[in-house]
């Protein structure tokens, strides 16, 4: 359950690319995500809303996809940190982007209820991270990743931002 206080590694992402519909505080339409670490994991929860249906009952698998996708990205920015000797709320936190994406629906998700997301960085390069993700619902798995985050080129941020 939700109960953690600890600072959300994308209330550190710099303003000219906190836009993501995933975890961009910046996006009010967006899920906004809020990744922690949580000892060698990192962990974050998200109740899904009605429109994040996709049959009565359960969640969109596009959905699914999403928060262990943006949450894969920010567990990559975590690990960097500590790599470098920092914690999340030291200033601005490194920002990733998806190199790829592979997601296995393992059960369906039932919806109503909150999810948990959880990461682990398995490999961990100069420019990338192969992280492994679960989400679960009432503490069954329903669905993992295998995600490979590349630090975000310079290119993509925002000039004069």
């Amino acid at each position: 359950m939700s109960t953690f206080t600890a600072p959300a590694v994308q209330d550190d992402y710099p303003d000219d690319v906190a836009h993501c519909y995933g975890c961009g505080r910046l996006n009010a339409d967006g899920i906004q995500l809020k990744s922690r670490e949580d000892g060698e994991e990192t962990v974050a929860y998200y109740t899904p809303r009605a429109e994040h249906t996709s049959v009565p009952g359960f969640v969109y698998g596009g959905l699914i996809a999403s928060l262990i996708d943006c949450h894969s990205m920010a567990t990559a920015a975590i690990a960097v940190l500590k790599r470098d000797g920092r914690r999340v709320g030291d200033g601005l936190a490194p920002r990733f982007v998806t190199g790829a994406l592979n997601v296995q629906y393992l059960k369906p998700t039932p919806i109503g209820v909150e999810l948990e997301v959880r990461g682990r960085v398995k490999e961990m390069g100069e420019r990338k991270c192969i992280v492994e993700a679960t989400l679960s619902a009432d503490g069954v798995i329903t669905a993992r990743g295998d995600v490979v985050a590349v630090r975000m080129p310079d290119s993509m941020a925002r000039p004069g931002s």
